[in-house]
């Protein structure tokens, strides 16, 4: 036994002696805030949705639909020519639907793993409200209090003067 770790005999114990670290010990982390003290700094950003990824998703439904209906007319017996013509419509008619009036994403049948349609559905639905609510494109969250402990500010070494 070294440094006066563990028993000093084994003996009459039950055990072996050996001893182990404890590995479920937490050690102290180096900063103690995880956060910043900065708040102006953590304001909150609406994240944006990558215009790629959703115009990939779009074209893949697209596809999906069009494998569907080749799958469909191979088990009938269809011929090829006769395929590729409709497989060809039911994509230039979709791709149009898409572009003209695009559907509305309320972001409700929309599953949490399509992080940039929620995304584009959280932009839209805030675009919305602040519209609904008459809110200003250039409002800074928090404005109203910097604007009044500015005219405090302004209104206490007025007072002072009267005194």
């Amino acid at each position: 036994m070294s440094s006066n770790v563990g028993l000093s005999t084994p003996r009459g114990s039950g055990t072996s002696g050996y001893v182990q670290r404890n590995l479920s010990h937490l050690r102290p982390r180096d900063n103690a805030a995880p956060y910043p003290k900065d708040y102006d700094s953590i304001k909150h950003r609406q994240r944006q949705p990558d215009q790629n990824i959703l115009n990939h998703d779009k074209l893949r439904e697209i596809e999906v639909k069009v494998f569907d209906l080749r799958d469909k007319l191979e088990d009938e017996g269809v011929e090829e020519e006769e395929i590729e013509l409709q497989t060809s419509a039911l994509r230039e008619k979709l791709s149009s639907e898409t572009n003209g009036a695009g559907k509305g994403s309320s972001g409700r049948g929309l599953k949490p793993h399509q992080v940039h349609e929620l995304a584009k559905a959280k932009i839209e639905e805030s675009e919305k409200l602040r519209k609904a609510l008459g809110i200003r494109e250039d409002y800074e969250e928090g404005s109203h209090w910097k604007r009044q402990e500015e005219r405090l500010r302004e209104g206490v070494p007025g007072k002072g003067k009267d005194r």
